[in-house]
């Protein structure tokens, strides 16, 4: 969409005056073309790999006004193009899909008929514009014999908190095949009521909560132009899951913490603006009743179950009423739950990965003093009085606990690892049949739990310098809960999670300093289970 320009040999016929006054309205109506033509302002990205397909994803800003969120805007046709080259000089596919205010100019195109474990590049075009070129992979056969997958993870990333320098170093490393959030890619909070220590390091959109579809649309668009956020996903495709911040802070079917029914509206009104927000800005097929659970699978070598733990749980419940082990209560739905223990026994592959928002392995802070106890609760949302357990994590859903590693334990399913998000903490832990006997009773899986991104954790809550008080709670918690192998409650960073034949390995990253762009990383520690062992152990070096 250009506007016509005067031809240079019909102005220099002209006199001054007549040139002047023909070339003004012509030059202001280039200017305004270029003004109004649309944009590709939020990346690129792909997503839910499959051996013949590809979800492609961008969001198009036909007019300036068209902003996220807006519900203005006109109906604009994009193309899409994927290559096996960059140079798009070899295109496997292509097609046009209109982007319309109705998905808030969100653009997505489901891709099949493709070749397995193959490299794609794609990008997409309205009128004039070009978005950036992003890259992608499929996965390979589902018989497929795979020597090696890395993944990066990465889970609870603050807009407010700080910068997204997590993303970057995981997009410099070139060696991904993809990227798997374990959910929190989003918080609702109005501006400074959750933030860096208490400050503000950059201010997100809208300012206040976030209860409506336009809200939900606005703070989504607001991450997309992060341009750490826009690398990593134009360079590998997503695997993503929703938790909490998704929607409002321990959301559970009927309600949340941080939802006032009457003040804040309907619940149900607010879940389902804040669902269709999501799968309009992520590059995530909805699945089975419109939720982010779903099945992924990498050859013979590992299949993902990928869970919401949110859509179908019972209220959180206060410790020491006894309804933590009601069988009455679930975290994950009958039908959720059905679908997971049926997956895991048909699993033909060496290695079963759940992706999880709250951790699964229990874990008991009897023995923490008090002065850590009270910060320690205010960061995971507990009880500040009598504290045995986070119930807003399987701790608080026992029976449901019980009844998934009961099935692990009875029919053999062995090479089972949770990967896990959600507290700002990293964690490597066995996942106990019994933890009271544990070992003696062995443990039915292994569980990798990666830190946050920006979100404050326990030192940023005390307002002290990391490792100053951590190190004392660290070393109760893993007293108090032998199966727990490690834990670092300081750090901010990600995940590289490595899987082969033989085992499965997470080298944990930490960041120098959230508030700042230019943040370094480094490795901080390794642990991987062996195949067959259901143990965590630790590894001296990240795999190369």
């Amino acid at each position: 969409m250009t506007a016509a320009r005067p031809h240079r040999r019909q102005v220099l016929k002209a006199t001054a005056i007549v040139a002047g006054a023909a070339a003004l309205p012509l030059a202001l109506g280039s200017a305004a073309s270029a003004a109004t033509a649309p944009q590709f302002l939020h990346g690129v990205a792909s997503g839910d790999p499959l051996p013949d397909g590809i979800l492609l994803w961008t969001r198009v800003t036909p007019t300036p006004d068209a902003v996220p969120g807006s519900a203005t805007g006109p109906a604009t046709e994009v193309r899409w193009e994927l290559a096996t080259d960059k140079g798009f000089t070899r295109i496997a596919a292509g097609g046009t899909v209109t982007a319309t205010a109705a998905s808030d100019h969100t653009v997505k195109a489901d891709v099949r008929g493709l070749t397995p474990d193959t490299l794609y590049w794609y990008r997409f075009t309205a009128g004039a514009a070009v978005s950036p070129v992003g890259r992608t992979h499929t996965t390979p056969a589902a018989d497929a014999a795979l020597s090696r997958l890395r993944l990066g993870v990465a889970s609870c990333a603050n807009w407010e908190a700080g910068y997204f320098s997590a993303y970057r170093h995981l997009a410099a490393r070139g060696d991904l095949d993809a990227f798997l959030f374990l959910g929190d890619y989003i918080y609702e909070y109005k501006t400074g009521e959750f933030c860096a220590r208490g400050s503000v390091v950059r201010p997100h959109a809208p300012t206040h909560e976030i209860l409506t579809l336009a809200d939900y649309r606005t703070r989504h668009g607001r991450y997309k132009t992060d341009e750490d956020l826009q690398g990593l996903h134009a360079q590998v495709p997503t695997i993503a899951i929703w938790d909490d911040h998704e929607f409002a802070n321990d959301a559970w079917s009927g309600g949340a913490e941080n939802h006032t029914p009457g003040t804040e509206g309907d619940w149900a009104d607010r879940m389902a603006a804040a669902k269709q927000a999501y799968f309009e800005w992520m590059p995530v097929r909805p699945s089975i009743a419109g939720t982010t659970y779903r099945r992924l699978r990498y050859g013979k070598l590992a299949d993902f179950h990928l869970m919401d733990q949110r859509s179908f749980r019972s209220e959180q419940v206060k410790v020491g009423n006894g309804d933590v082990d009601s069988a009455d209560r679930s975290i994950t739905g009958r039908a959720q739950m059905d679908w997971l223990k049926a997956g895991l026994t048909a699993s033909d592959t060496t290695w079963r990965l759940i992706g999880n928002e709250v951790m699964i392995s229990p874990v008991a802070f009897f023995s923490l003093p008090d002065y850590l106890l009270r910060p320690l609760a205010k960061l995971l949302g507990l009880p500040g009085e009598g504290l045995a357990v986070n119930t807003d994590q399987w701790d608080g859903y026992t029976h449901d606990r019980r009844e998934l590693l009961g099935h692990l334990k009875t029919n053999g399913i062995t090479n089972t690892v949770f990967l896990t998000g959600d507290i700002h903490s990293a964690w490597a832990s066995d996942v106990p049949n019994e933890a009271a006997t544990y070992p003696l009773s062995g443990s039915a899986a292994t569980e990798f739990v990666v830190t946050s991104v920006t979100s404050d954790n326990i030192d940023d809550v005390l307002k002290v310098a990391p490792q100053t008080l951590s190190l004392v709670a660290a070393a109760a918690i893993k007293s108090a809960n032998p199966h727990v192998k490690w834990v670092d409650l300081d750090s901010h960073g990600y995940g590289v999670l490595d899987i082969t034949p033989s085992q499965t390995q997470m080298d944990y990253y930490v960041l120098s300093d959230r508030t700042r762009k230019d943040a370094t990383t480094k490795w901080t520690r390794s642990y991987r289970t062996r195949s067959g062992t259901q143990q965590i152990e630790r590894v001296y070096s990240p795999v190369k």
